[in-house]
């Protein structure tokens, strides 16, 4: 069944896209900027200038924002969660980059409400500056992966990371578009289409969370492993049903899997996170790391109980 969006829901749903993609994008930035060395400063200064913009179009969105989202995408902990703001003081005096903790404040004050219909062109501007941004920054990406793959390039950061923040940036275009073009929502096919995408994602972070653990944290590994398979078994599962015959019964059975799994993983990274902030966890996970998949993690947890969010 297909949904045509109302203004209202243009706004709500733009406005609540951006509150969680933002902050990713942003993110993003720093690791790409944290990742080079000395001889690169001019793509580390590059990254560093994403990371200021996303970070001026994260406080808009909020503005935006506040009574006019969801309180099921505010309490899911997607926007942020109880850890982010420790996280962005460790990372900041790790790092000596410097974060919003201010903007951190406002987002875990932020109220919801009936969205607004009057901010449909305020926010459909929002959109496409949103949308010509990151479509540059996919472009710095691959850049950055194609000097990496050629020998050109070293970063601390997998080819893998890059192939994967990559794909992420370009799905949130690819969402935005369908907003701009007032694109009918078929809830179904999107809810494949969000668990396919999403089943891949939570797959790679358990690998990169395995290879970014000190060796001696055998028992971590190991359950990090075993989510990078569970995952991937999923992804498998759904991609290798037929979509034209695919019963109802089929879809929810894999839903409610992808439920437990999702919990399970969640769960998970929340405790490496505090274990990463308190310092009992031997690794080179960055904690801004940690809770950046955290907050992935609660996004797709929230598709999955609550589908209707997304129309």
């Amino acid at each position: 069944m297909c949904f045509r969006l109302s203004s209202r829901d243009f706004v709500r749903l733009s406005l609540e896209l951006h509150l969680f993609f933002l902050r990713i994008m942003k993110e993003h930035s720093f690791f790409l900027q944290a990742g080079f060395l000395t001889r690169d400063a001019d793509l580390a200064n590059q990254a560093s200038q994403f990371r200021e913009q996303y970070n001026a179009l994260l406080r808009e969105a909020v503005n935006l924002a506040n009574g006019n989202v969801s309180n099921v995408v505010l309490s899911s902990g997607e926007v942020v969660t109880d850890k982010t703001l420790r996280a962005e003081e460790k990372t900041e005096d790790l790092s000596d980059v410097p974060f919003d903790t201010q903007l951190t404040t406002q987002e875990l004050a932020l109220q919801s409400g009936l969205a607004n219909p009057l901010l449909r062109s305020a926010v459909s501007d929002l959109n496409q500056r949103t949308i010509n941004l990151t479509q540059q920054l996919i472009q710095f990406k691959t850049l950055i992966l194609n000097r990496m793959l050629s020998g050109d390039l070293y970063t601390f950061n997998f080819p893998l990371l890059i192939e994967h923040i990559r794909r992420e940036a370009i799905f949130y275009v690819e969402h935005l578009q369908r907003l701009q073009n007032r694109e009918p929502v078929n809830l179904r096919q999107t809810i494949i289409e969000e668990k396919a995408f999403w089943d891949r994602i939570m797959s790679e972070h358990a690998q990169f969370i395995a290879h970014l653990l000190d060796p001696t944290e055998v028992a971590l590994i190991d359950t990090a492993d075993d989510f990078a398979d569970l995952f991937a078994n999923l992804r498998d599962r759904i991609e290798r049903i037929d979509q034209s015959i695919f019963p109802r019964i089929t879809l929810s059975r894999l839903i409610t899997e992808e439920t437990t799994a999702t919990t399970g993983i969640r769960d998970f990274k929340a405790a490496a996170t505090e274990g990463i902030l308190a310092d009992q966890i031997r690794s080179i996970i960055i904690p801004l790391l940690g809770d950046h998949v955290l907050r992935e993690a609660n996004h797709f947890l929230r598709i999955l109980e609550n589908p209707r969010s997304l129309q």
